[in-house]
């Protein structure tokens, strides 16, 4: 085998052993802590790195968000998909973007502040918990995660609170990439959001990066 090519199996096996590592470390560390992402990571999580495993009009479609929608983000952080969302319920759809941290609202003020959001107006920041949402009962269409959840301490109770704002037969759509420390497997998604009432589970994607969307029950039991 040639020196060189020796050379780039043993650098490439490094890396992918440090990410590995990482990958492992990380995940038990999130086991035993949560909490949300910290606000100096806001410049990866809305990138166009991210962006690229993790496609827009993928978790759009995915998450079943159409035109007209009253739609809330959970944990929309620096607003990696909101301007996305936004655009995908335009004329008449409303987006309410919420976050825990007013650090990350900030950053994503500053970006509809930017020329090329400038014909955004139907997004609305909050800051706010995921366990007591500043809306009535059965207010939204859609309530949507992408890789938050399960930084939720209290996952039942968060999901709980989702259920309670959501229309009869409104969607809680979350969706999970692997590389994320608090990546979750399909199973113990759905388990937790039928155990919180959710029903009629569709897994879209992959083990890599998938969308599980969910309904509210008409029955008045699960008002």
């Amino acid at each position: 085998m040639p020196t060189w090519l020796l050379v780039i199996i043993i650098v490439l096996g490094s890396i992918l052993g440090f990410v590995f590592l990482w990958l492992t470390l990380a995940k038990v560390v999130r086991k035993l802590w949560r909490f949300p992402a910290p606000s100096y990571t806001g410049w990866f999580l809305d990138s166009g790195f991210r962006r690229t495993f993790q496609p827009p009009e993928k978790v759009i479609a995915r998450s079943d968000i159409n035109p007209g929608m009253k739609v809330l983000e959970v944990g929309c952080g620096s607003g990696a998909y909101t301007t996305f969302v936004a655009r995908a319920v335009e004329p008449k759809g409303k987006v309410y973007a919420l976050d825990i941290q007013r650090k990350m609202l900030d950053q994503l003020q500053r970006k509809l502040e930017k020329p090329e959001n400038q014909d955004i107006h139907n997004i609305k920041l909050i800051q706010a918990s995921a366990y007591e949402l500043p809306f009535a009962d059965a207010f939204l269409d859609l309530v949507y995660m992408i890789t938050v959840l399960q930084e939720i301490p209290d996952r039942h109770r968060a999901l709980l609170e989702a259920r309670r704002v959501l229309k009869p037969s409104g969607i809680l759509a979350v969706t999970e990439f692997f590389p994320d420390p608090d990546y979750p497997l399909r199973s113990t998604l759905i388990k937790q959001a039928t155990g919180a009432g959710f029903v009629d589970a569709k897994v879209l994607g992959n083990f890599w990066n998938y969308t599980a969307r969910f309904i509210k029950p008409k029955e008045s039991l699960w008002l």
